[in-house]
């Protein structure tokens, strides 16, 4: 087992863990190791929202979930030798959860899925779920069932949600800059179009005083992917694979966390993860000057792991930039075009006894297949998913027999 290098107390929060983590993007948040090219070593990391969610049958915890402390990041590591400019090369060696202990309530043990609410963040299909709901899954080796899903079985590809290097001082105003001015053309909407920095909830790692403080006025939300990486949450970003991040900052600062036991593309519930903590085990390397030379200048690139699950048989649904419920054409839309498509295949497990929720979370956590298919063909925008017919234990695809409908059980819904 390679070196820990950060570790955690399950049963602590991380603002209480001997060398705490840190919440917020910055490029003065002090690193807490320093490891050379050609290093392997371990990260133990928190579920992200440091365990605000419970291991029960209510959605509260989901819908009250203080997101101003997420997401809990390990690190930041410094990579001796890295300048800006280079290209961090990081492999991933291993990762999975770490085996629950008695009296943990910590998700370190199982996972969850979470519809938030549409007040508190919402998701892809907030306008038509604007509730919070929740699905506990428990691990069985690389198997995921779900007490809240019955029926429903099938291998995770397992993998971090977030990991990305440190913004220099400029690149950190220009995300601010032009964020707020994303907010300012419509700063009352539900929900926000993004989320400006915020000193309530920050954790700025071992920083204290005046730096604290400044990196608490300054950071920027760990929220969204951008140019260091960052929040990706790409399903196949798994054991195998190598992804190339910019140099930003003396040493990099290569900080992450956010671990999934399984997802589909578009993580669709915002938490639509099977979310959980446990530990990742990683191998860097330096490409000297790997920016200009790569023309890697504004977001990171990446070798898919060959880890995943082996499902041959799929029910595919198509959407189209259309919206179907005022009955008006977008213009080559591809969000539209798969949030149609998802409302599809809602739709349509509806129809074997899942409520829409449990249909919602389903096909966040599952390992669908999201693809563009077509972005030429004026009007209309076509994207599809791919929906493994294997991981059910009935049969789902059609027939003139019609489906089978049947008691699916419920998911946790809020009181």
């Amino acid at each position: 087992m390679p070196e820990v290098i950060f570790s955690v107390d399950p049963q602590k929060s991380m603002r209480d863990q001997e060398v705490p983590g840190h919440n917020r993007w910055h490029p003065d948040i002090p690193a807490v190791a320093t490891v050379k090219p050609g290093t392997s070593f371990r990260l133990e990391c928190r579920e992200w929202t440091d365990g605000q969610i419970g291991n029960n049958d209510s959605a509260d915890d989901v819908r009250d979930v203080d997101l101003t402390v997420a997401h809990m990041l390990s690190g930041p590591i410094s990579i001796e030798g890295a300048e800006p400019g280079d290209l961090l090369v990081v492999d991933i060696l291993d990762l999975g959860p770490i085996p629950q202990q008695e009296g943990d309530v910590c998700g370190q043990g199982w996972g969850y899925t979470g519809i938030f609410a549409k007040t508190n963040a919402g998701g892809f299909l907030t306008d038509y779920y604007p509730d919070a709901a929740k699905a506990i899954w428990d691990f069985s080796g690389q198997v995921a069932t779900s007490r809240h899903l019955p029926g429903v079985s099938y291998t995770g590809i397992t993998h971090p949600g977030l990991f990305g290097t440190a913004p220099s001082a400029e690149l950190l105003a220009r995300w601010n800059a032009r964020e707020q001015a994303l907010i300012d053309t419509n700063p009352t909407r539900v929900p926000d179009l993004a989320l400006p920095p915020l000193e309530a909830g920050a954790l700025a790692g071992t920083a204290s005083g005046a730096l604290s403080a400044q990196i608490a006025r300054e950071g920027a939300r760990t929220v969204p992917a951008r140019e260091n990486g960052g929040n990706h949450d790409i399903k196949n970003f798994t054991r195998g694979s190598r992804v190339f991040y910019p140099v930003h900052v003396e040493g990099g600062k290569l900080s992450g966390g956010d671990l999934h036991f399984s997802q589909g593309d578009g993580e669709i519930t915002f938490c639509g993860a099977i979310e959980m903590g446990g530990f990742i085990d990683l191998h860097v390397d330096l490409i000297k000057g790997g920016m200009e030379t790569y023309g890697v200048t504004t977001n990171p690139i990446f070798m898919p792991g060959r880890v995943e699950p082996r499902y041959s048989e799929f029910l595919t649904f198509i959407g189209i930039s259309v919206d179907h419920e005022t009955d008006t054409n977008a213009y080559l839309d591809a969000t539209l075009a798969y949030k149609r498509a998802c409302l599809n295949a809602v739709e349509y497990l509806k129809k074997f006894g899942y409520s829409g929720e449990q249909a919602y979370l389903l096909l966040g956590s599952a390992p669908i297949e999201g693809r563009i298919s077509g972005v030429v063909d004026i009007p209309n925008a076509c994207c599809s998913l791919y929906l493994p017919t294997e991981i059910f234990d009935f049969d789902i695809k059609p027939s003139a027999a019609g489906p089978v409908l049947a008691d699916r059980g419920a998911c946790a819904l809020t009181s």
